[in-house]
This record gives structure tokens, sequence and C-alpha cells, in this order.
């Protein structure tokens, strides 16, 4: 059986993606108004400057501290999972946990999987290699089972279908699924999404969810979630499988509230989420529920490159809330598809560099106006524009340059052209002559240049200066006044 590759969308198709993307205007809508919601939930959550402060602080401080311990917490938390009964795998890359959760699965002749919400699988696209080997795996969060029957990916880190109107799903529900009527009625379309899923749960041989924090000290695996399908998948089926980036782990059981209370508020401004799990291993003896095994496979897929550089490790700190899109004025416009990767947005921007490659992910770095919206509503406080100028830095460094730390596809926005052209401005400015020169020049071969230069010349509106500050003001009336003139 040959390798799976993940599919990945060539840098340079996300100009032509973006573009299309602004050209919908329904999506355009849909994105604003939700966006705009997300906002103000999260606002409102917050009401208090002081403690949002105060825990923003202590969620980086957390994060900091448990990323600092890295190594040795990935090997207490094997320990106390083990001692729980929990079996742990180690997989390097996306292609390597695929093969050790299909091996899993084979093992019990399994052929249908029911899944929870995890962005992990989304990254290693384990939907599609289990179909290709004969199981079959199905979302039971309602967003990601909406992506699923329309044959997408996630747009949203938290909500999948958030680009989908109740018209959509209405089309989506009555194509798909036999015997079902054309509604638009909310509570109607959810009960038909719960109707069809609800058997799989008996049915299923293997249930699969993410992790939101894995906890070292007591080896517990935590799982926040709002519709009880997580709760499902991992208590019905004999086999739970849980997936999880190295990163998810948190030193103490301590850690974990203020992770929370942070991760539920800065998502969809909720206090706190319906459900709440705590797995720490199979079911024991005189239990009535709960799965017979219980596996945990911790993924690197490029994360250890960014843990290598004491700047870019900043970018494990996510919590994966989604905050950082919601307040993003890029991806409010073109939504997540535009990025053709698993983590749009700006949090997808800094992390998909390390698990792709700077070579498939040179365009994403540069798809954001550094406005600062999504560094200051980080909970963890990731610098994320910060994240941003060091990975642009990095797709323009020669490769051959050696450094420290080499990402990845390091130099693949460079160019020899542009290159030289930069060895030309720089010549011109460090010499008067050649400044004077160019400067000659230029103003009498002017005539010569282009009449459109992309978007610095579409405003036909004549320039003007702009306003003058009051603080100049006063110097202007204090000169003038010095110099004996009227104010």
């Amino acid at each position: 059986m040959s390798e799976h590759k993940i599919e990945l969308y060539p840098s340079r198709q996300f100009k032509q993606q973006a573009r299309a993307a602004l050209a919908d205007g329904e999506l355009r809508h849909s994105l604003r108004g939700a966006m705009d919601f997300l906002m103000a939930k999260r606002l409102s959550a917050f009401d208090d400057p002081a403690e949002l402060d105060a825990l923003r602080a202590l969620g980086e401080a957390i994060r900091q501290r448990c990323l600092s311990r890295l190594p040795d917490l990935l090997e207490q938390l094997e320990a106390r999972l083990s001692a729980n009964g929990v079996q742990v795998h180690w997989a390097e890359t996306a292609d390597e946990a695929n093969r050790i959760i299909h091996g899993l699965v084979e093992a019990r002749s399994g052929r249908l999987m029911v899944k929870g919400k995890s962005m992990v699988s989304e990254e290693i696209e384990l939907n599609h290699y289990l179909e290709a080997r004969g199981v079959t795996a199905v979302e039971s969060d309602m967003g990601e089972y909406i992506v699923q029957l329309a044959g997408e990916k996630p747009t949203h880190i938290i909500m999948p279908a958030i680009h989908k109107t109740k018209a959509d799903i209405a089309r989506l529900f009555h194509d798909k699924l036999p015997d079902t009527p054309y509604t638009e009625d909310v509570d109607e379309l959810i009960q038909i999404g719960r109707g069809a899923l609800r058997r799989l749960y008996l049915d299923a041989d293997v249930g699969l969810s993410g992790v939101n924090f894995a906890v070292a000290e007591t080896g517990t695996l935590c799982l926040v979630e709002n519709e009880g399908n997580g709760r499902m998948c991992t208590t019905v089926p004999d086999l739970h499988i849980a997936i999880t980036g190295i990163e998810k782990v948190v030193e103490k059981l301590a850690d974990v509230p203020p992770l929370y209370s942070l991760l539920t508020r800065s998502a969809i401004g909720q206090p706190i989420t319906t459900y709440f799990n705590m797995i720490s291993g199979p079911r024991r003896a005189g239990e009535k529920d709960g799965p017979r095994e219980v596996h945990l496979v911790l993924l690197d897929n490029g994360r250890s490159q960014a843990y290598a550089d004491a700047q870019l490790r900043k970018t494990l700190q996510c919590i994966r809330c989604g905050a950082c899109m919601n307040h993003c004025p890029v991806y409010a416009r073109i939504g997540g598809h535009a990025y053709g990767t698993t983590y749009p947005g700006p949090i997808g921007e800094i992390i998909s560099p390390h698990l792709l490659g700077l070579e498939n992910t040179r365009d994403l770095p540069t798809a954001s106006s550094l406005c600062g919206a999504c560094g200051e509503v980080c909970p963890v406080k990731i610098p994320i524009p910060e994240m941003l100028m060091r990975l642009r830095e990095e797709s323009q460094r020669p490769a051959e340059e050696a450094v420290s730390h080499p990402l990845r596809g390091q130099g693949a926005a460079a160019s020899a052209a542009e290159r030289l052209a930069w060895k030309g401005w720089r010549q011109v400015n460090a010499s008067p002559r050649l400044y004077r020169w160019f400067g000659w020049g230029a103003t009498r071969l002017r005539k010569l240049a282009a009449g459109g230069q992309l978007g610095w010349t579409q405003n036909h509106a004549p320039l003007t200066p702009a306003p003058k500050t009051l603080h100049e003001l006063v110097r202007e009336r204090e000169a003038r006044s010095a110099a004996g003139e009227r104010p």
C-alpha cells in the first residue's frame, strides 16, 4: 500500500482563492455577520479589563512554563497514562500517525469509526487515509458533519461550518440524507443531524477524539465540548483513540482551569462549556460503561522545528480558541478555505509553515495587514505579528545561508531578481554621488513609469497631506511669533 500524501494547495493558489472568496458576496456577508457576533460575545465575556489582563498573563505563564519543560512533561505524561492503562504511541509524521491509528482499527477488524472534534485528525487527513483502506470515519460534531457531507474542509477551528447558511444546510441534508424533507427551520435541521448520527455511536467499532489538555501530573486527557458527541465517542465504542499534538501537555491539573476559562470565553463568549470530559483510563472492573481500550497518539509533524527556536516556540502556546481568526480583517473577508490549510487565519499563518514547510506556505505569512488585532486578543499572548515578520524573513533568507535553526523551505519566496534590486537600492542610498545621479535620472524618465501600480495608484483622487497635529500647529505658531510674523 502506497503512502498517503497530504493534500496541499500550492502556495501560488492562495491569491487566486482569496480573489474568488472576495468576489463571493454571500460568503462575505455570512462571515461578516458571524465575526461581528463572535467579537461581541468575547467582549461581553471579558467585561473586566483587569481580570482579562491578569488571566492572559497567567495563561501565558502556564503555557511558557509547560513548553520550557516539554520533553520531561511528555515522558511524565506517558508514564502516568501507562500506569492508568492507556497505551501511548509516538508519531513523528502525519503518515506515521495514520499508520498507527489504522493498525489499531485493523487489529479489531474495525470498519466504522465515529469521531469527535479533532483538528489534528484533519491535519493528518485521517478520514481519507482510512477510507482508502476500507474504513469509514464519520464526524459527529455537527459542524464537522456538515462539511464532511459537503466534501469540504473546515473553514474555522471552532466552528467548521460557519460559512454555511441555513439554506445551504437544508439543501445539503435534503440531497445527502435519504428521505429528508427540505426545511430551513434550524431546530428541525439539528434534529435531522442528530437522528442521522445517533445510531453510529452504537454501531461504531472505534471512537476517536482530540485532546484539549493532557495533564502530565495525573495522566488525564481533557476534552472541551458543547454537544455531548465527544462524550459519546469516548465512552460507547469499546476502543477509544485520542490524538493530539505534543504541545498540548500541561504540567499540573491546576493549570487547566485558567486555560479552560480563557479558551471558552475567547472562542465563543461562553463562561463555561456544556461538557468538560476528563479521561484517565479504560473501563475498570465493576464499571458499567467506557471503552475497554484507550490509546493516545502524540504527534510531532513539524512542531519540534518550532520548538527548537526560542522565538518561534511561542507559536506552540496556542490553545486553539480561534479568537485571532474572529478579529482578523483578512480572515473575515476571505474565510478559511482560501488559505488551503487545516489551520487558517493568523494562527494558521504561523503554524502551517512548520507543519507543511515554507515552500508550500510561503504566501501565508504575507496574508496579514499586521494590524496587531490577533496579538491583542490572543488569550495566551502569542505575539503573532512578530512571528509573521520572522517567517517573512525566513522565506526570503537564501537557502544556502547557514542559521542555527533552519526552517524547512527556508528561502522559498526569495528570488535572484529581488535580491539584485535590493542590492542596487542599498548601493544607491549608500553613495551620495549615485543617489544624486539616480534622482537626476528618475525625474527625467518618470514618464516611462507604469501608469497603474497595483493598489498604490488605484485611488484616482488627488493625494493631500494628512492634517497637522495640534503639536505641529503650536510649534508653527511659536516659530512665526519668534520671527516677528503674525500668527
